[in-house]
């Protein structure tokens, strides 16, 4: 049987909702990883220092006792963000910022309109060294779905780093080979989140043999060629530029199984088992642990975790669904088997 220990995990992109929903979900991170970045779109969005502080509190209520899980809190970028809303953040605790363009995915709303003319704010988060969070996607209905990513680093992302050659930035949940290359092309205050499902899947998973609501996420599912590019990169020679982010965005069954389904894939209940399948693949387990546990505690500039957690080479059964307050929620590999299993301490 196979094993592999590593540095326990930190989670940099994660979904865990507010109230019930939060309660169902968070225990399965706080199993697996040591820290998680919170993402902010909630209705109402956290954009402030009071509402981060109490999401965080929220969290750290909801989980299991005696458990050891820190949430990393995040603010949502609006067009209000002023700058002296960045220094607060900074002097709070606050890690980072999240950019949403305005409908770009899932409680987008709230996001902006026009980054360029955030001219004030985003160089305080220069000064202030907090990172800006991108998902990195135009919203132009001209614009092919598959193609958002690539179209937001020509005319967003290389601009933007032009503009703002000290700003930290986090590409995150990148899909596209484009994206790859952008990353490892720019300095190293650039890089990249990378989820279990774009390094698993490619858009046949999502469309092939009838549309699968439960692989449908935002940016969408590409073409194998990409898969393959985001196996290249966090295997290869630059891979310290990229990190483990889930994404993991639980939605209940009866809001994904619908005329207009939600986006977003529910990773979290086997989030490093399924990174392992992908990295087996790739022939890189060896550089799963500085994916997992190290690149990004080194982007962020938190101290590595000590603490370790342990892999097996035994397959394990995946539930069809979890209590997901008082509805369902579908998980990943529902009803399907994954490779690797986490040996309980």
């Amino acid at each position: 049987m196979q094993t592999l220990t590593i540095l326990r995990p930190d989670d940099m992109h994660l979904h865990v909702r507010s109230g019930a929903a939060l309660r169902s979900v968070v225990p399965f991170s706080a199993r697996q990883m040591k820290r998680a970045v919170i993402m902010p779109n909630l209705k109402p969005p956290v954009a402030t220092v009071a509402q981060a502080l109490a999401y965080k509190e929220e969290i750290i209520n909801a989980l299991p006792p005696n458990t050891l899980f820190t949430p990393l809190m995040t603010l949502y970028l609006t067009d209000k963000t002023m700058p002296d809303m960045v220094f607060d953040a900074a002097k709070n605790g606050i890690v980072a910022f999240k950019l949403y363009p305005a409908g770009a995915t899932t409680n987008s709303d709230d996001g902006v309109t026009d980054l360029f003319r955030l001219h004030d704010t985003l160089q305080a988060m220069s000064d202030a060294g907090l990172p800006l969070l991108m998902h990195g996607e135009v919203v132009d209905n001209l614009v092919d779905i598959f193609d958002r990513e690539a179209v937001f680093i020509e005319k967003i992302a290389k601009p933007l780093c032009e503009k703002y050659p000290d700003l930290r930035m986090v590409f995150e949940h990148i899909t596209t080979q484009q994206a790859a290359e952008f990353v490892c092309q720019a300095d190293d205050n650039i890089a990249a989140s990378v989820t279990p499902q774009h390094l698993l899947m490619n858009r046949n998973h999502l469309l092939v043999g009838g549309v699968r609501p439960h692989h449908y996420c935002l940016p969408i599912l590409k073409r194998e060629t990409h898969r393959q590019a985001l196996l290249q990169a966090v295997s290869g020679s630059l891979s310290h530029k990229f990190f483990l982010g889930t994404d993991s965005a639980p939605h209940a069954q009866n809001r994904k199984e619908c005329a207009c389904g939600c986006a977003g894939v529910f990773s979290a209940h086997a989030a490093i088992e399924l990174y392992a399948e992908a990295f087996e693949e790739a022939n890189a387990l060896p550089k799963l642990q500085a994916f997992a546990s190290q690149n990004g505690a080194k982007f962020y500039r938190l101290p590595e975790n000590t603490d370790t957690i342990t892999l097996i080479k035994q397959t394990q059964q995946v539930p069809d669904f979890y209590a997901f307050g008082e509805e369902k929620l579908v998980p990943l590999r529902a009803g399907e088997t994954i490779a690797w299993r986490v040996v309980d301490e």
